[in-house]
Formats: structure tokens, C-alpha cells, sequence
């Protein structure tokens, strides 16, 4: 037996009603047990067309099916719940994605595993780390844990860094205002001193 992650999303339809209808198919696959569950939390699009927010969480299965048969079984599910790909990266009744399997690598067509954007999709790795926070991402040589805090921290910089550049934009903005508005003054006090 192994144990696969598997990401959930959804942003059409009846989202929760989605994700619980995937968790439930998942959990009826031949030789398949839910181990664990994340929550389920709302999350703005990421990449795409402009779009409604999604409902994201993940799970921890023990199973004996092949990371390949897997990957059929979860389009096959998807397909059910009424997935269709018409633009990439599209609004979606249901997404189910292998993160991880056991510690294997996978790089073929239709199947990448570990997954290619576990470790820069806050969406994926909070709900990962919820339920598995120490597993060993088998690329990167670091628990989920240690993912997620690292993109945590990466966030919280570009943020100060962007609200640093922020102030400094704004600072040298109304340092140009202030001398406009002196010379304004200049201009006119010097016109109130002619005599006509």
C-alpha cells in the first residue's frame, strides 16, 4: 500500500457540494482508504482568465492503485462532476491533483509527481500542511511545513518590501507637491506686490 496527496479545488457550480462529491468517488476507489481531510478555504484565482474564487483543500489516501491508474481514476471523477477544459487554467466544477506519492518522482507525459507547483501555490501547501505537515517533499529534501513557513516568509518580504518602495513613491510625491505648491505661493505672492 502507498499514500498519495491529492489536491481539491472548485469554482463553479455548487463548489462544496463539488469538493464533497470528489472527496466521497475518491474514497470509493477500489483498494482505497481517506486517511485524512484538510478544511476546505476560499482562495483567490491564480493564473487564467479572470474568474470566481475557489474552494481548495486536500487529503491523504492509502491505496494500492498506481500513481498512473490514479491519475486515470481522478479525470475519470473529474469527468463525472462535469470538468470541462475549454480555456486553460479555466473556472472548473472540480480539480483533483496528485501532490505527492509516497516519496516517488514522476516526470511523464500527463503525470508529474511530485506536482511541478506544489511549492509555490499557497493554496496547496496550506491545506497539505494542515494534514501532512511532515512529509518530505522528494525534490526539495523539505517537510510541507518547512515549504509552506518558507513561502509564508517569502510573501511577508515582498510585501514589506513592496509597502517600503510604496512609502518611498509617495515620500518623494509629496516632496514634489510641496515644492510645487511652494512656488505656487512665490508666483503669487510676487503678484500681489506689482501696482497697477
Amino acid at each position: 500500500m502507498s499514500f498519495a496527496a491529492i489536491g481539491l479545488g472548485s469554482n463553479l457550480g455548487n463548489r462544496l457540494e463539488y469538493i464533497q462529491g470528489a472527496i466521497s468517488m475518491v474514497g470509493n476507489l477500489p483498494a482505497t482508504t481517506i486517511v485524512s481531510r484538510s478544511s476546505i478555504m476560499e482562495t483567490e484565482p491564480v493564473g487564467g482568465p479572470k474568474q470566481g474564487w475557489f474552494l481548495n483543500g486536500a487529503m491523504v489516501i492509502e491505496t494500492a492503485i498506481s500513481p498512473q491508474d490514479l491519475m486515470r481514476s481522478l479525470l475519470s471523477i473529474e469527468k463525472a462532476l462535469r470538468r470541462e477544459r475549454v480555456v486553460k487554467n479555466g473556472p472548473r466544477t472540480i480539480d483533483l491533483d496528485i501532490l505527492l506519492y509516497d516519496n516517488k518522482i514522476i516526470r511523464e507525459i500527463g503525470l508529474q509527481v511530485p506536482h511541478p507547483r506544489l511549492a509555490e501555490r499557497e493554496f496547496v501547501l496550506e491545506p497539505l500542511k494542515e494534514i501532512a505537515p511532515n512529509w518530505v517533499h522528494p525534490v526539495l529534501g523539505k517537510t510541507i511545513r518547512e515549504i509552506a513557513d518558507s513561502y509564508q516568509e517569502r510573501q511577508m518580504d515582498d510585501f514589506l518590501r513592496t509597502t517600503a518602495s510604496f512609502r518611498k513613491q509617495l515620500a518623494a510625491r509629496a516632496k514634489r507637491m510641496a515644492a510645487h505648491l511652494k512656488a505656487v505661493k512665490a508666483r503669487a505672492g510676487g503678484s500681489r506686490g506689482k501696482s497697477f
